[in-house]
């Protein structure tokens, strides 16, 4: 073999050369991540019960849907994380060979049917099947020097104006705000209660009543009499907006005439959705995001598209936020890149 490259040099610096550009290609193209494809594809479940405990998430939430979980084509074996603030999560782990959009799609068959054996609340939250890796691939925070803002405000912030913008980055599975955005919090007096009779669940029909979006028609519109040449479409004022416009919510109408008001056995503020996740950056408050990486892309640039648009997004930023980057795994596999 040696010789007939000897004898024949062109052949052998074009094949030099087909083999150099070969590598520069694949060099190029091949992902980059910190642990490569050994590890078997996982699919999330994950759920919320608003005011349940891990006992009662793993009775009535976790385990209907591992029932139905079982036996699902190539599941290697699932395990489920119930915590005390309401929410639950099902990790089903499938064999490394599989592919990762199928195992989201059979997951996803099998947790529907197991949707009519969950609790109305966990129906109407939404169940959320997804494919992520379990550990994040980077740490956002948002801070305010000088604590002009507080981590309700930066929460919110991160939840309105990036939470969406950087899930659409390329290789972005999702995006994970610690911390509730805000809510309109309904503190009932439980001895107000007891005094006039009135139980939690006649404030909830309450709320869900008279808290809603009613469409009101038009005025106006077809068959109309002859002559008539305009349509009007009515809008009425929705959802409450104002704890003053919740105060004024009828819980009861006595036989004497007189109106039981929700102000009345309850305290109506602005708050925050939840209180059990708190964040804080140096010492001070701060809205603290996760960004989970899609399985099969490549870490490297997919934590460059984040820090990209991340520094696009912070031009629109108000005055004294800005933001940081604890945490970026990446900076191990572009230090082992270079050495």
């Amino acid at each position: 073999m040696s010789k007939f490259f000897i004898r024949r040099p062109i052949v052998a610096i074009v094949i030099a050369i087909l083999t150099v550009i070969i590598g520069v290609v694949a060099m190029l193209t091949l992902p980059t991540s910190h642990y490569q494809d050994i590890v078997p594809p996982e699919i999330q479940v994950q759920t919320i019960y608003p005011g349940a405990d891990a006992k009662t998430l793993e009775q009535a939430v976790s385990t209907p849907i591992e029932q139905q979980m079982n036996g699902v084509d190539n599941m290697l074996y699932m395990y489920s994380v119930n915590a005390n603030n309401g929410q639950a999560t099902v990790y089903v782990d499938f064999d490394v060979k599989t592919n990762a959009d199928t195992d989201q799609v059979l997951a996803q068959l099998r947790v529907s049917q197991a949707q009519s054996q969950l609790p109305a609340q966990v129906t109407a939250a939404g169940v959320t099947v997804l494919k992520s890796f379990t550990s994040p691939l980077m740490l956002i925070g948002l801070s305010s020097p000088g604590n002009k803002y507080g981590a309700d405000f930066l929460t919110n912030y991160a939840i309105i104006n990036l939470q969406d913008e950087l899930t659409r980055v390329p290789g972005v599975s999702r995006i994970q705000v610690f911390g509730g955005q805000y809510a309109m919090r309904v503190w009932v007096k439980p001895d107000q209660l007891a005094k006039l009779g009135v139980t939690a669940t006649e404030v909830i029909n309450a709320l869900q009543t008279q808290n809603n979006v009613n469409p009101a028609g038009q005025i106006g519109g077809e068959p109309v009499p002859r002559g008539q040449q305009f349509t009007y479409t009515v809008r009425t004022q929705g959802r409450l907006l104002t704890p003053e416009q919740f105060g004024n919510i009828v819980i009861r109408a006595n036989s004497d005439g007189s109106v039981l008001h929700l102000r009345d056995v309850a305290r109506v503020e602005l708050g925050t959705q939840i209180y059990n996740l708190n964040a804080r950056y140096n010492g001070a408050p701060a809205g603290m995001m996760a960004v989970y990486q899609l399985p099969g892309s490549n870490s490297v640039a997919t934590a460059a598209g984040v820090t990209k648009r991340l520094k696009d997004l912070s031009a629109n930023f108000p005055a004294g936020m800005r933001y940081d980057i604890p945490l970026d795994t990446t900076k191990a596999v572009t230090a082992g890149i270079h050495e």
